[in-house]
């Protein structure tokens, strides 16, 4: 779990990323996730609480009339996310929040939706904890994320990359949240993974 001190790190380095954030991660979409945005976004029910926000890039992809709230450690993100609300038309409510700490009760939303975020959060297992926390019975988690390859050659170059990136970014390249869901006692009802096994989206849903 992170301390205060690593919190405070890593915010500060998002908020120095923000400006950047729009264009990588839409490069990103374009030549290694694909439509995974809509295809997490289209599987949204009822009250959507979104973790790590970012800029917004996922709100035009809720279907339309969807309340959705959302949290980022970055002030910064913060407000791009909210401007993009105000373009979009859509009443969002965004704030600045921690993953790991959750400010909702228990069984308090319909879904919970993450997109590539969980590689940069420290302690991803006690997030997808506090997600599965905050989820009603019947709620869905919606995940995607870039995952540890299933091809032997990429992994070890995943494995390279995060000497530095986990020191330096907070950014790990071989965490698969899919195998962390089943033990908070959710149900895959849908998985996919796709560019050597790099992408991985899924929904999962609390038993009723």
């Amino acid at each position: 779990m992170a301390n205060d001190e690593q919190r405070a790190r890593w915010a500060r380095y998002w908020d120095r990323s923000a400006p950047r954030t729009d264009a990588a991660m839409q490069f990103m979409d374009r030549v290694l996730f694909r439509d995974s945005r809509a295809w997490v976004c289209s599987r949204a029910v009822g009250e959507v609480f979104e973790i790590a926000i970012g800029t917004g890039l996922n709100l035009p992809h809720y279907p339309p009339g969807t309340p959705v709230r959302g949290i980022d450690l970055s002030p910064a993100m913060v407000e791009l996310a909210r401007a993009r609300a105000s373009e979009l038309g859509r009443e969002v409510d965004v704030r600045v929040g921690d993953a790991e700490h959750l400010d909702l009760p228990d069984g308090s939303v319909d879904s919970v939706v993450c997109t590539f975020s969980l590689c940069g959060i420290p302690d991803h297992h006690r997030a997808l904890a506090e997600m599965a926390r905050v989820l009603r019975p019947g709620g869905m988690l919606l995940l995607a994320d870039h995952v540890a390859s299933t091809v032997a050659p990429v992994r070890a170059v995943q494995w390279l990359t995060e000497l530095a990136s986990v020191r330096f970014m907070g950014e790990h390249f071989r965490r698969r949240p899919a195998d962390l869901v089943p033990g908070l006692g959710l149900d895959i009802v849908e998985i996919e993974r796709f560019a050597g096994g790099i992408v991985e989206r899924l929904a999962a849903r609390k038993p009723a």
